[in-house]
This record gives structure tokens, sequence and C-alpha cells, in this order.
């Protein structure tokens, strides 16, 4: 094991694409990406099994809010603990036990008989997705070369956008066979059960692709292990770049202590580092904007505006399908306009479109039950607004939350960082997720909830004008903190 720096005679990092072994390098990314499409399987695939937890567990709205919701506290605590165990540990083995639970998750899920049993699988879920959801994005960003780094690494959105979509198909799939999600399907065990069933096998393949791929070279670096990550890096890079990249992550971290949530304190100026308040403000405003309402709940708030179960079911299918479209567009332009144009792009989009369905639903009328009949005009206006909001989230602050928060952070409190940041993303999730249902059923309503999500919308533009910072083509070793 060796502490000292290699020295390149370099100080910047300048991949030489004819000794790029692009190939390994884009299979790993997509087998790290895995997680991400598991982070959208287990977070969608409540969306549709909602009928069935109410009638299983016999709960009202807040208590069926909380069953859907309930993941997203373990999401928040993996969130907050993958980062400081991965720099601990490793970003792969973190992964590793992710995929673990991820396979726990979905088999308990299904067999729970009682709301605390539902509750508690959910939960290790949640530990599961958190962990991904940070460390995925983490550990592409510490492989890939910087002038490629928003492309690969927002394959996770198109991972996550496609697990959400997977489980859309899978729940309506079950749903049209058993004739209904409550009812039973196959060794008499209602569809809703097989819905989380269907998970384990994405989860198996997770974990045995994972047992293929290397640990991170910037991770190996900081745990004092130089001559494994010059290993690593000469396999992707070749040998004159590994030994530059590896002298120039050297010079970027502490001597004196490893990593910990200590280097978030600004030792000059004091308080937390301004990039740590950044990567929070970006992380809840993604959740603010009401995006995880569609997918969770999208057969609920459909169903609410007058739609059947089957074709709520189906539009949800379509918003699946056309978010991974939006996400193909940030695969494209990512690393060519930059992080920030698209963003901004993204919140100005998101702000017209909600302001838009939000309005559909203020003028549909309503039932003798209370129920919206959205009919003609405000239909067509309603389908056609979400579905650009959709477009606009997924082309901007869906995939691009992921990549700042995964490359944003200087390399001695990436873990710190992204710990912290990812704590406050599920905590904003789940609170929007939990309060939706009782939204829905307050005097506010759809049009009041949407209303609340485009005001963060609109906030979000002059975020991104005064506060973000353009993190395209800059390496790791580069990021200011």
């Amino acid at each position: 094991m060796s502490h000292a720096p290699i020295d390149s005679g370099s100080a910047g990092v300048s991949v030489v694409a004819e000794e790029r072994n692009m190939t390994s390098i884009v299979i790993i990314s997509i087998i790290a990406t895995l997680g991400g499409f598991l982070f959208g399987f287990d977070s969608g695939v409540v969306n549709g099994t909602f009928d069935g937890l109410k009638l299983a567990f016999n709960s009202e709205a807040a208590g069926t809010g909380f069953h859907v919701a309930s993941i997203l506290l373990g999401c928040a605590t993996g969130a907050f603990f993958a980062g400081p165990l991965s720099d601990r540990y490793g970003r792969r083995s973190v992964l590793i036990i992710a995929a673990v639970l991820f396979i726990l998750s979905s088999w308990g899920a299904g067999i729970a008989t009682s709301s605390t049993e539902f509750v508690i699988y959910r939960l290790i879920g949640g530990l599961a997705i958190g962990a991904a959801s940070i460390i995925c994005p983490a550990y592409i960003s510490e492989l890939v070369p910087a002038e490629f780094r928003g492309k690969l690494s927002s394959i996770q959105q198109i991972a996550i956008i496609s697990g959400l979509t997977a489980a859309f198909l899978s729940n309506y799939a079950l749903a049209h066979a058993a004739g209904g999600s409550i009812h039973p399907f196959w060794l008499e065990y209602e569809a809703w059960r097989w819905m989380f069933w269907v998970g384990v096998v994405p989860a198996a393949i997770f974990l045995f692709s994972l047992l293929a791929i290397p640990e991170s070279p910037r991770y190996l670096v900081t745990r004092g292990k130089n001559e494994q990550a010059l290993a690593v890096l000469t396999k992707l890079y070749g040998a004159t770049t590994a030994k530059q990249t590896v002298a120039d992550i050297y010079n970027s971290i502490a001597h004196d202590h490893k990593p910990s949530f200590s280097d978030l304190i600004d030792k000059t100026k004091g308080g937390i580092r301004p990039i740590i308040w950044v990567g929070i403000g970006l992380a809840i405003l993604q959740q603010f904007v009401g995006i995880n309402v569609v997918f969770y709940y999208g057969a609920v708030l459909w169903q609410a505006a007058g739609f059947s179960e089957n074709d709520s079911l189906m539009i949800n299918i379509v918003s699946g399908v056309v978010s991974i479209g939006a996400c193909f567009i940030t695969f494209f332009l990512v690393d060519k306009v930059g992080r920030k144009p698209l963003l901004l792009i993204g919140s100005v989009g998101m702000t017209i479109t909600l302001a838009l369905v939000a309005y559909a639903f203020a003028d549909a009328p309503v039932d003798e039950n209370g129920k919206l009949m959205l009919e003609g005009n405000l239909a067509i206006l309603a389908l056609v607004a979400a579905n650009l909001y959709v477009i606009f989230f997924n082309m901007s602050w869906g995939p691009i939350v992921w990549i700042m928060l995964g490359e944003m952070f200087p390399n001695q409190i990436r873990g710190s960082g992204l710990a912290v940041a990812g704590l406050a993303q599920w905590l904003a999730n789940f609170l929007i997720t939990w309060t939706f249902p009782m939204l829905l059923g307050s005097a506010l309503g759809l049009s009041g909830a949407y209303g609340i999500y485009m005001l963060c919308s609109l906030f979000s533009v002059f975020f991104v004008i005064w506060w973000v910072r353009e993190t395209k083509g800059v390496t790791l070793e580069q990021m200011q903190g």
C-alpha cells in the first residue's frame, strides 16, 4: 500500500483517446446504472398497487400515503449513510449490499400480511434505493473521462425512467391478466403482490453483474491503494494517462485524515461550504416541482380526473415512454451545451406546463360525488401539458441533478457531500409523496397541489441563475468547494 504521489510531470488530466478502452468504460457504466433501473422500478411499482394496499391493510388516505411514502424514509437513511460507507468500504461494495437489499425488499413487500410488515420491507428497499441513487452516479463520474462524464452519467436517469416504465408495464400486464390489481393471479396470490415480486429478477441480475466490475480508482487513492487504482485506470485509459490521473487524484485530497463530515466545514470562513448548500438546493427542488406525484400516484391522479383504472395505467406507460425519449435529449446535449442551460430551460418549461395543468384541473366540473369530470378540451389540455411537463423535467432536472451531485463536489468531500444532499433529496421526496393524498382530499384538490409545485418550479429558475455553476468539461480534481 503506497501513500506517495505518482509524479506524472503534468498538473492536468487529459485522457489520450487512442489509449482508451471505451467499450469497457461503457459496459461498466451500464452495469452501474442497473442500480438506477432498480431505483426506478422499486419506486414506481407501488403505482398500481394503491387499491390492493388499501384493501389489504384497510387504510385511509393518510395511511395509504404513508404506505407509498414509507420507502422514502429508507431512501433518506440509505442515501445519508451510503456516502460515508462508500468512503470507508468502497463504492462497489456498497452497491453490492444495495443489490441484496433490493432482492429482500421485492420479495418481502409481496409476502407482507400486515401494514407493519409491508412498511418494514419497503424501508429495506428504501435503503437500497437511497444508496443506489447517489453511489451509482458518483461511481460513474469517478471512472469516465470528463468530456463524456455528463453523457454517461445521464444514462442513470434513462435507467431510472426505464425502471419506472418497466414497473408500469408489468403492473398493467398483471392487472389486465388478473382482471384488476386486487384480484387473484398465479398461485391464487393477488396481482398487486406479483407486481412487487417481479422486481427480484432485475435485482439478481444487478447483484451478479457487480461482481464483474472494478472498484472506483478515486476511492482506492483516498484509501492509499495507489497501485490498485493505477491498475484499474491502466486497463481503462492506458498507462500514460493512468499514471497522470492517479497523481492528480492524490494531489486533490487531504493526507492528514480520511474523508469525513468535518470536511464539509469551511476551515477559513467557518460554516458549511457553499457548494454543499447548492447541492442541497438542487436535491430539494428536484422533488418540490412534484415529479414523483406523477410517477407514484399517476394511476390515482388520472382516476381522480375521471379516467378508468385501465386507462390510467396506460397513461402511466405513455408518460414513461415519453420520459425515456426526453432523457435522450440530455444524453446528446449535456456535454455540448452544459448543465446550467438545460436546467434553466427545464425550469421555465415546467413552470408553464404546471400552470396549465393546474388551470385544467381548476376549471373542470365535478359530479354529484365530488369527482372531477375532465372532458373535451380540458382533458386534452391536462394530458398534453402533463406530458410536456414530464418531458421538460426529464431533459433537465431529472438527469442533470444526479449528474451534478455525482461530479460537483471535490474528491475529499464527495462521499459526505452526497450523503447530505441525498438525505435532503429523499426527505423532500417523502414530504411531497406523503402529503399528496391529503392535498387531493382537501379543498385545494389537484389544482391546488399543482399550483404549489408550479411555484417551486418558478423559484428554481432564479436558483439556477444565481447559485448554480457550470461543471461541463471540468475534471473531478478541478472541482471547487
